[in-house]
């Protein structure tokens, strides 16, 4: 048989086609985003004039009986309102409705999602936009970042794929983490999805700070050239695309600089039952309101209808939107767009984080793999110790060779007879590299801290008073490489292109292992600004244990390798 026409009432005057409703069922959120909350804070609506649970579900049984196929659960956040499982166990049973999905914080995800599946949930979006705790804490104002990662874990589990993670992209914030977002679909089932930034009431949208798709693309396929585009729906929103070979794919929406507007099929009801067309528009109608006065579903359609057909061929564009009044995102039921925050940071805004794993790429320890989570900062707390993070340099890592058994890249004796730094008085004076050309340089270090028994289980454990210990030393060391020239009087002022921090458990020795990381294109190379957040960060993580014990050690400061220069060095 063939099928039934479209509903006209969810049928706009440019054709097109309404089946997909996203319903917000709470304003409230057990996070307090920076980004996704003004700074004077939201006006919450009162409880009896929020939709009651049979009103959502009379809502969503009229949008279905008309063409609506999917509805997505929203909020604020969805998965604290009481009934949400018994919302999605009621929906399960509306005839037609084929999909439905839920966007969530991830905090209370991992504990819900059996009984989210059982009840009928088809897809999961999890919004996630650091991957760096430290920083995540200071996003979202609350702690929560393994709870998020153990949600993520928990969907895959359970055979959610692709599991979605969005990412809001702000320059400044979190623009350096683009690649390590990446390297999660290397080998898990992910979809990440990196969005613009869009402006709403309250978050202090300025242009300058959003990263193109393009812009987006390009820093991406520097690292993978080969990164390939794949075909989506008509009405998909994201470009997407995957890395050959990785199991995950990335994908981009680009609201802003490359709007889908002629093919949206959206429509939004709020927490207090208004009815919006236009993300970006801020003409609401009260379907609440209708519902209440006891309207049939005769009229509830004619002022849907009468809503949809208002609905413009595109949104404002940027420069309007961002004048427009319109509701903080909190509130509108967007949380699929952003858990997030636009935060003045300045010690974040040169820094790069890469995922450690990558960094390690060539070692063979295959407790490094299992613990790839964990390797790009996840806490390292009790609830998440069978990822493993135990580099083992003890293993791994060789003794130091006499300076004269030190090779350079083409396998010969380095020439070592002659000190830069000094002229032919013996005078300190700054090396003259005016003459060179700008090459891609690369250099890592390493330092070694021995705890001691005590200290190192409270910090394997995430239990020092003081906190996340690596967390604030990644963020130290990544500081300091980028003052090495304030700290060491004879280095050039360099301008790097990223600096990544990365620590390894050795149990044996009770110790953590400091490996630092630097990148550069410049003239000359980067080996002392590795060192240098080797070095710091190795400190940092003694100032957070030394209130456990002073009997600490920090050793076995080198350099491992560099490159990109006249004179490449590997220790062997």
């Amino acid at each position: 048989h063939a099928a039934p026409p479209f509903s006209a009432f969810l049928t706009d005057t440019f054709g097109r086609r309404h089946n997909y409703l996203r319903v917000s069922l709470t304003e409230k959120c057990n996070l307090r985003c920076q980004y996704c909350m003004p700074e004077d804070g939201v006006k919450l609506t009162p409880r009896s004039q929020l939709l009651s649970t049979s009103e959502i579900l009379k809502l969503a049984g009229l949008f279905v009986q008309e063409g609506v196929d999917k509805i997505r659960l929203t909020g604020g956040e969805p998965l604290i309102r009481p009934d949400v499982l018994e919302i999605i166990t009621k929906l399960r049973t509306l005839e037609g409705l084929k999909t439905i999905a839920v966007t969530t914080n991830g905090i209370n995800l991992a504990r819900l999602l059996p009984k989210m599946k059982d009840a009928g949930v088809d897809l999961i979006n999890i919004s996630l936009d650091s991957l760096v705790p430290a920083k995540f804490e200071f996003i979202v104002r609350r702690r929560g970042f393994h709870k998020v990662m153990e949600g993520i874990d928990k969907a895959i589990e359970m055979g959610y794929n692709p599991v979605k993670v969005n990412c809001v992209v702000m320059r400044g914030l979190n623009e350096d983490e683009l690649l390590d977002f990446v390297a999660l679909t290397e080998t898990k089932p992910l979809e990440v999805r990196f969005i613009e930034y869009m402006p709403f009431d309250g978050n202090k949208w300025n242009f300058k700070k959003m990263v193109s798709y393009q812009e987006m693309l390009d820093c991406i396929r520097q690292q993978w050239p080969d990164l390939e585009k794949l075909q989506c729906g008509h009405t998909e929103t994201a470009k997407a695309f995957r890395v050959p070979g990785f199991k995950g794919q990335v994908g981009f929406i680009a609201s802003m600089s490359d709007h889908f507007c002629g093919s949206c099929n959206r429509l939004r009801i709020t927490a207090d039952g208004n009815l919006k067309v236009c993300l970006f528009g801020n003409s609401e109608v009260s379907l609440r309101d209708l519902l209440r006065s006891g309207a049939s579903d005769e009229e509830l359609l004619r002022v849907i209808g009468a809503a949809v057909g208002r609905k413009k061929k595109q949104h404002a564009g940027m420069a309007n939107i961002s004048q427009m009044k319109n509701r903080p995102m909190i509130l509108i039921g967007f949380f699929f767009f952003f858990c997030s925050c636009w935060g003045q940071q300045e010690s974040l805004k040169q820094g790069r984080f890469f995922v450690p794993s990558r960094l390690h790429r060539l070692r063979t320890d295959p407790q490094l793999w299992r613990g790839r989570l964990s390797s790009i900062g996840l806490p390292l707390n009790a609830k998440i110790r069978h990822y493993n993070l135990r580099f083992n340099h003890s293993q791994s890592s060789r003794e130091e060779l006499p300076r004269s058994q030190t090779k350079d890249s083409h396998g010969a004796n380095a020439p070592d007879d002659k000190l830069t730094h000094t002229d032919a008085q013996g005078k300190a004076q700054m090396v003259d590299v005016g003459g060179k050309s700008p090459t891609q340089r690369k250099a890592t270090a390493s330092a070694t801290v021995v705890l001691g028994p005590v200290a190192f289980k409270l910090l394997r454990d995430n239990q020092l008073a003081k906190g996340d210990a690596l967390a604030v030393a990644r963020l130290a060391g990544i500081m300091a490489s980028k003052q090495t020239s304030a700290l060491i009087p004879l280095c050039h002022s360099l301008s790097l292109d990223g600096t990544a921090v990365a620590f390894g458990l050795d149990a044996a020795q009770k110790a953590v292992v400091v490996t630092a990381t630097c990148q550069t294109t410049a003239k000359t190379g980067v080996e002392m600004e590795a060192l240098t957040a080797a070095c710091v960060a190795a400190l940092t993580v003694y100032d957070m244990c030394k209130a456990v014990s002073h009997d600490i050690v920090i050793t076995d400061v080198k350099l491992l390798s560099k490159t990109g220069g006249k004179r490449e060095f590997h220790r062997c």
